[in-house]
């Protein structure tokens, strides 16, 4: 496990929610080298789509730049060592507004790790 190594970057989840992240990135290097970011991505992804409902997207790497519509209160963005991890619940097409009282769904650029 990597319990206390997880740097959290930018997020707007509820704890228990950013808990489970971390929680799940360790379990997945548990089990996968960190050379295998697909298969890292894979399992967080499967588990929060398992746990909170369909529709959430991760992105594993070393060196990424993203740029992202998300759900609000559905967004984390973290390093353990030299691995960043993005997961966020996009949102379906037709459904973003510029609207800051909607509230509804939230942009966030990250930038180069």
């Amino acid at each position: 496990m990597l319990e206390g190594k997880a740097v959290i970057g930018e997020t707007d989840m509820l704890e228990t929610m950013q808990q489970d992240a971390l929680d799940l990135a360790a379990k997945a290097l548990d089990f996968f080298d960190v050379t295998e970011a697909t298969e890292i991505a894979r399992f967080i992804k499967k588990e929060f789509d398992r746990t909170y409902g369909a529709g959430w997207q991760c992105i594993v790497g070393t060196d990424f730049g993203s740029f992202v519509t998300h759900c609000f209160g559905c967004f984390i963005y973290f390093q353990v060592g030299s691995l960043a991890i993005l997961l966020f619940r996009g949102s379906a097409a037709g459904q973003e507004t510029d609207e800051p009282a909607a509230n509804q769904f939230a942009t966030l650029e990250t930038v180069k790790t």
